[in-house]
């Protein structure tokens, strides 16, 4: 199954355009799993066992694992062996480099750690991108505009008459020709996201910004997805993932998730 019919089928099922980030902090974990041989897998697998029925997607980001070494390497390829096949895994490394070294990176995350998704940094250029799309059954979603204070710095930036942002919009629109993009697009950018999506109608777009970073959520639905309702994964890792820090925490991610899946299906409606 190609990436953008994984994702339908599993929004469909589950009724949801809401992906779970797996940002997994030792330090945030409650103390009772602290103790244990895989603290970050056992936290991750009640996680997920809790939301896999009411998420479209997960996205593990691979900076809490790399930061744990080999071992944080194996939590996470356990991790996503644990998520139910049917729904799509996002791992979100921002990866962007010359076409040799991005030609292994792709290889690491879609063979090595079975990852429906990457996403990555266009600042390089197409041959950064390219070896990315050479897999036909999965997905690479780059950064457009992100949620952070510091996307001013370059992102706004003119060229030609248009911010940077919608040149790569509008670039990744010609690269999704040759295989599956979408678009990284911070929920914090209402106006942004609006002129995004006119400009790649056709593309998933992967919102972050829900949550802890105070993005517009209504705005986020209503500019985010196409115009059947769909192909906008809206992420939040925190807020969810967080929601309690005892041994009710499972129990509480999945009404925390719960409750968000309820107000993004409002906005839909």
């Amino acid at each position: 199954m190609e990436f953008i019919e994984q994702l339908l089928a599993a929004s469909k099922k589950n009724d949801s355009l809401l992906c779970v980030g797996l940002d997994t902090d030792v330090s945030k974990l409650p103390k009772h799993l602290r103790k244990a041989d895989n603290p970050v897998l056992d936290f991750n697998r009640e996680i997920i066992e809790a939301t896999a029925d009411l998420v479209c997607a997960y996205k593990p980001n691979i900076a809490f694992y790399e930061a744990l070494g080999a071992g944080g390497w194996s939590a996470l390829k356990q991790t996503i062996e644990a998520i139910p096949s049917h729904i799509p895994v996002i791992v979100d490394a921002k990866r962007g480099d010359i076409g040799n070294t991005a030609r292994m990176y792709a290889q690491a995350f879609y063979q090595e750690l079975g990852a429906d998704a990457v996403t990555v940094s266009p600042y390089m250029g197409f041959d950064a991108v390219e070896p990315f799309l050479e897999y036909p059954d999965k997905c690479v979603f780059v950064l457009c505009l992100t949620s952070n204070a510091g996307a001013e710095d370059f992102q706004y930036l003119f060229s030609e008459g248009s911010p940077v942002y919608e040149h790569v919009a509008e670039r990744v629109v010609q690269w999704s020709k040759g295989g599956c993009c979408g678009l990284v697009v911070g929920a914090t950018r209402p106006e942004q996201l609006k002129k995004i999506r006119q400009i790649a109608p056709q593309l998933p777009f992967l919102i972050p910004g829900i949550g802890a970073q105070g993005g517009d959520l209504e705005a986020a639905v209503r500019w985010g997805t196409d115009e059947q309702g769909q192909l906008a994964i809206i992420n939040s890792s925190r807020g969810i993932i967080y929601a309690s820090d005892g041994t009710n925490f499972a129990q509480k991610a999945r009404a925390a998730a719960e409750g968000l899946r309820e107000r993004i299906n409002l906005y839909r409606k």
